[in-house]
């Protein structure tokens, strides 16, 4: 993958984590250091998109990754529905602002005007997370020379990505931090592989190369990946507590210091099921009355932005994989220079493929 797919020197992409994480300062860095850098734009508006792109060319000429959310159709909340939702919020120590933030359509970004900066700075990668793409829009990317990569959970949905024309797939084991990326939002069925598991049945089952992702943590994770027939890695948790991302402080403390919490998924946050730290509020959700993606993402919007600045852990999306416990508190170059230490590990026969575990 390094040199034939993406473009960079090492097989490592940082993940493209939505909401704030991926800085031009840390996708910058990961770039320079030699990995492919991702923004995470599945919320941000055109203008954004467009100042973080140009921010980010001017600092780096290393491959850089607009990654997008493939939202499904939202049918208007029923009233009863809405009370219930908020009511649950409205109990919380922070839930008094509720009721001011009730969603109305539209309900997410337009996919047509945030790539419309996307065909002005033309990165060299352009992902999607939670299904398919138009076709126009891979054929698109494609003429700009861009490659096309798209989130998968299972081999189904990796043949989907691979009939349609995409370049590659990053199959997404259990243990990665953040939205499962499955294509339904409420999938009758998820087998929840983990991410070793997942990538032996992709590459049985499909010829385009894989990038796994979910629990990649160190050196070794790489190597392991690498031995079991990735292209190459893609990695968000680790970078979390890099000196450049957009993590706030109570964030990186629970990441650092919190570490006998187990993770878990949940729909409370944002009406999709993601990994996180947890804490209070993914508690005190169970058995509450939750809307749909991304209706319950604006619903707890400020819920969350409130919990932000009382710096109060508990009602944050700590969203992180199960292997936080192994994240550490240094630059990115500092990361990228351990993690390029694979090699070590690819050419050590004791390398035992497969460890990794359920998710």
């Amino acid at each position: 993958m390094p040199n034939s797919l993406l473009g960079s020197s090492l097989p490592i992409i940082q993940a493209p984590m939505a909401g704030g994480i991926t800085t031009v300062d840390l996708v910058s860095e990961v770039c320079e250091a030699g990995g492919v850098g991702s923004f995470g734009f599945a919320y941000s508006s055109p203008t954004q998109i467009h100042a973080d792109l140009m921010a980010a060319k001017e600092r780096t000429q290393g491959p850089l990754n607009a990654n997008f959310f493939i939202f499904s159709d939202v049918e208007p909340p029923a009233e009863e529905d809405i009370t219930a939702a908020c009511a649950s919020l409205c109990k919380l120590p922070l839930g008094k602002h509720v009721m001011h933030s009730v969603p109305k359509a539209p309900y997410f970004q337009d996919l047509e005007a945030q790539l419309a900066p996307v065909w002005v700075h033309k990165p060299s990668v352009l992902t999607f997370h939670f299904g398919l793409p138009p076709r126009s829009v891979i054929e698109r990317a494609h003429s700009f020379g861009m490659k096309v990569g798209v989130s998968a959970t299972s081999l189904k949905e990796a043949v989907s990505i691979q009939d349609i024309g995409c370049d590659f797939i990053v199959a997404q084991g259990a243990e990665a931090g953040g939205h499962r990326g499955t294509f339904d939002p409420y999938p009758p069925e998820d087998q929840e592989w983990n991410a070793v598991d997942l990538l032996k049945r992709l590459c049985r089952g499909v010829h385009l190369p894989i990038v796994s992702s979910g629990g990649v943590m160190t050196a070794f994770d790489i190597a392991e990946r690498l031995a079991s027939g990735a292209a190459g890695v893609q990695m968000g948790t680790a970078f979390l507590c890099c000196h450049e991302a957009g993590s706030n402080e109570i964030y990186r403390h629970f990441l650092m210091h919190e570490q006998k919490r187990p993770t878990v998924f949940t729909r409370a946050f944002s009406g999709r099921r993601a990994r996180g730290i947890e804490n209070v509020f993914t508690k005190s959700m169970e058995g509450e009355k939750i809307l749909s993606f991304p209706l319950q993402n604006t619903l707890t919007a400020q819920l969350r932005r409130d919990a932000v600045n009382a710096s109060d852990g508990e009602y944050q999306s700590l969203w992180a994989g199960s292997k936080f416990h192994a994240v550490q508190s240094l630059s990115v170059r500092d990361l990228m220079k351990q993690l390029s230490a694979f090699g070590e590990h690819l050419s050590n026969r004791k390398l035992v493929v497969g460890e990794a575990g359920k998710g």
